[in-house]
């Protein structure tokens, strides 16, 4: 599979296109509303309304069911990156990506949450950098668009997916009040390494509690 050619620069630029889309805002649009409207019932497993028992019962406090407030709880967690692909060493994070192509056979499609875990861990792994219009420095260190592109070139996810796990990014830093893209962001003065990081939690928790 041929390695594509994007650079962090274009990826930010196209990511903000998407976000900007009238159909990625229907798709942020309440993405934190995972409770729906209390509904009475009989189906098995339906919590029973609480005149019908005991008023002590702890179930009272519940609006929903105890099967979905699993499901939402399960939702809710952000995905870790798998255990049994780690990253190549530090050799690997200074080699050209073309020579991880290979990784990409066979690998199956991932959600955009899940893509964002893996670039964390290239982040934490491999190093953060902020040298404008770079995708990695003379360390092999990553900028947070380069490690979303590594990501995806180590073969985890889609160019698909890296367009979205961006457009996630770029959803969590309008909450924030930035404005701008996610180049100019990742080289404001006195930006860390911990902020890098903890912009990708965020931004992990933010797709993950909105099933993406």
């Amino acid at each position: 599979m041929p390695t594509p050619a994007l650079t962090p620069d274009q990826l930010d630029r196209q990511v903000a296109r998407l976000h900007d889309t009238e159909a990625w805002q229907q798709i942020i649009t309440g993405w934190d509303i995972t409770v729906p409207e209390p509904v009475r019932s009989a189906s098995p497993g339906s919590v029973p309304h609480p005149a019908d028992r005991h008023p002590a019962d702890w179930r009272d406090l519940l609006s929903v069911t105890v099967d979905q407030l699993i499901a939402d709880s399960v939702r809710s967690v952000p995905p870790a990156a798998p255990r049994e692909r780690p990253l190549p060493g530090r050799l690997g994070a200074i080699l050209p990506d073309r020579f991880h192509s290979w990784r990409r056979i066979g690998q199956p499609e991932l959600r955009p949450s899940t893509h964002l875990a893996y670039a964390r861990q290239i982040l934490t792994e491999w190093g953060w950098q902020n040298t404008p219009y770079r995708l990695r420095n003379a360390r092999g260190a990553r900028c947070v668009c380069g490690a979303l592109l590594t990501a995806h070139r180590l073969g985890y996810g889609s160019l698909g997916t890296v367009d979205r796990a961006g457009a996630w990014i770029v959803a969590e830093l309008r909450s924030q009040g930035w404005t701008d893209l996610i180049g100019p962001w990742n080289r404001h003065p006195g930006r860390t390494a911990a902020d890098a990081v903890a912009l990708l939690d965020a931004t992990i928790r933010r797709a993950s509690h909105a099933g993406q």
